[in-house]
Order: structure tokens, then C-alpha cells, then sequence
């Protein structure tokens, strides 16, 4: 008799310890989405106003060549980005499991610039790419008088400069997700393989690769949310420049928000990013709703 009142007395204790976190959803998060979507229908200015304008604001950032400039570049950096830091991490994480000596040092040192501060680092970047005093002037004195590598000052060429930095970052999270399933998959497939004569890069390639693909689905969302909120990178190693040439949404929009006043236009390319990002994880939560079904069925 004492057991169903002792579980309605758990019950209840995790709904109200669950009450903080729920308000924080829906009045922090969620309110301020509402409050963001109704000025990005409005036409503030500097001030909040509450009129309605309906889609104005959202066909002129459409009609801003900054605006179509930053989606250009995202665009290119998000590949980029995205497939080299699960080439890179993945090809670390094959390198670490192969036992090697010092691998905790090894896993430090890959993992170690993704705890670090992009707006410290992104200095030194912009030092090492500075064609006046970094790699450039270095290979220069070097006897290589004729090497160029000035595309921090390039505005075709500087995005690359942003991929390059951030790859260096985010590869080791990556190698980080991409080890932990290496060291899942069971030691028999190995031995099987050897048995059969298989080549290793055919056993990874045709199986391990297929096993890994919820860490591969995992790297690609958090990748992929970077690239949305990338800002601090582009801040810090190139202001946007030269000129606009390395424009990003984010910049965009802070600069419409508290350079240019102008939040209405600034809440319109906000919301647009959200719907970016809600249209990159979507797939992703029902891929895994779907597969938690199967198994619960089974």
C-alpha cells in the first residue's frame, strides 16, 4: 500500500525539478523566437515598433546583395568545412587506434583547439596568413622568393583562409566521436578479415564506415550548427573583409542589429537561419525516432 503513494511522491518530484528547465524552454527560448518572428514583420528601426508589414522584410534581405554574398560564402564554407573535418577527423581517429605510442598525448593534442577560444586564436591565424609577416615572409626567407600565399588579402580566395582555421579546430572533435565508434566495433570483424585476406582500407570503406554512421550523423548536425553560428572565425581573423568579400549571415545580422539599426531586418535573417538549422536537424531527431521504434519493436 505504501509503494503507490512513495511512487506519486517520485513522480511529482521529477515533474517540479523538471519545471525550472521547462520555463527556461518556453520563456527564454521560445518566447524569444515569437518576440524575433514579430519584429521580423514589422518595420523597426532602432526601437521595436508593432505594426505589421508582413514578408517586406524578408524580400528585401532577399534583395540584399550582402545578404546573397554571406549565403554564397556559407554556402562554400559549409562544404568545405563540413567534408573535410569528417575526412581529416576520421583518417586521425584510424591513426590513434592503431595502438600507437603516446596516444593519450596524440588525442590531446587533436582535441586540445577545439577547447580553445576562436577570438584568441583567430589573432594568431591572422598573423600566420598575413602575407607581410607569416608563412608567406617565412617561406620567403627561406630562399623561395617567388611563393605566394596571400589569401587573407584575396577576396576570391579569403573563405578559404576561414576553412583552413576552423578546420584546424573542430578536426579533432571529430577524431574524438569518430574514435569512440572505432573502438566499438568488435575485434572478431578484424580477424575475419585478416583470415579472408581483405586489404584494410576495403574492410573500412565497405565495413567500418557503415558502422560508424551514427557518429558520422552526430559529427555532420554539430558541424553543420557550426556553420550556421559562424562568426567569432570571421570576426576575429578578417572583420568580413576585404571589403565584404568574407561576409557571413551571422555578421550580417549583428551589424544590422547593433551597427546599422535596423533589428526588423535583422530579426528576418535570423529566422531565416533557424529554419536552416530546423531543416539540417530534422532529418536527423526522425532518423533517430524512427531507428528507437524499430528497436522497441524488435
Amino acid at each position: 500500500m505504501k509503494t503507490k503513494p512513495l511512487r506519486l511522491s517520485n513522480t511529482l518530484t521529477s515533474w517540479v525539478a523538471l519545471v525550472p528547465m521547462a520555463l527556461i524552454v518556453i520563456i527564454g527560448y521560445l518566447g524569444t523566437v515569437l518576440w524575433t518572428l514579430k519584429i521580423s514583420v514589422s518595420s523597426s528601426r532602432t526601437l521595436p515598433t508593432h505594426d505589421f508589414v508582413g514578408l517586406t522584410q524578408y524580400l528585401r534581405l532577399f534583395n540584399n546583395d550582402r545578404w546573397l554574398l554571406s549565403l554564397h560564402n556559407i554556402a562554400i564554407y559549409g562544404a568545405l568545412f563540413i567534408i573535410a573535418a569528417i575526412v581529416i577527423g576520421f583518417l586521425l581517429a584510424v591513426f590513434i587506434d592503431q595502438k600507437v605510442k603516446g596516444e593519450g598525448l596524440f588525442r590531446t593534442i587533436f582535441l586540445y583547439p577545439y577547447a580553445m577560444s576562436f577570438v584568441a586564436t583567430g589573432l594568431v591565424w591572422q598573423w600566420m596568413l598575413n602575407p607581410e609577416a607569416g608563412i608567406q615572409q617565412a617561406v620567403r626567407k627561406a630562399g623561395f622568393s617567388d611563393f605566394h600565399f596571400d589569401w587573407i588579402v584575396d577576396q576570391d580566395m579569403v573563405i578559404y583562409t576561414i576553412v583552413i582555421a576552423t578546420l584546424w579546430q573542430a578536426a579533432g572533435l571529430v577524431m574524438a566521436l569518430m574514435l569512440s565508434g572505432l573502438r566499438g566495433i568488435d575485434e572478431e570483424i578484424w580477424k575475419a578479415a585478416r583470415i579472408d585476406g581483405i586489404p584494410a582500407w576495403r574492410v573500412y570503406i565497405s565495413i567500418i564506415l557503415p558502422m560508424l554512421t551514427p557518429a558520422i550523423s552526430t559529427a555532420f548536425v554539430l558541424l553543420s550548427t557550426a556553420v550556421i553560428k559562424l562568426f567569432d572565425s570571421v570576426v576575429a581573423m578578417t572583420q568580413g573583409g576585404p571589403g565584404i568579400a568574407s561576409e557571413v549571415p551571422t555578421k550580417f545580422i549583428m551589424d544590422h542589429l547593433f551597427g546599422r539599426a535596423n533589428i526588423a531586418l535583422a530579426s528576418a535573417g535570423s529566422i531565416v537561419m533557424l529554419i536552416t538549422v530546423l531543416a539540417l536537424i530534422a532529418p536527423y531527431l526522425y532518423a533517430r525516432s524512427r531507428a528507437t521504434e524499430h528497436k522497441g519493436a524488435e
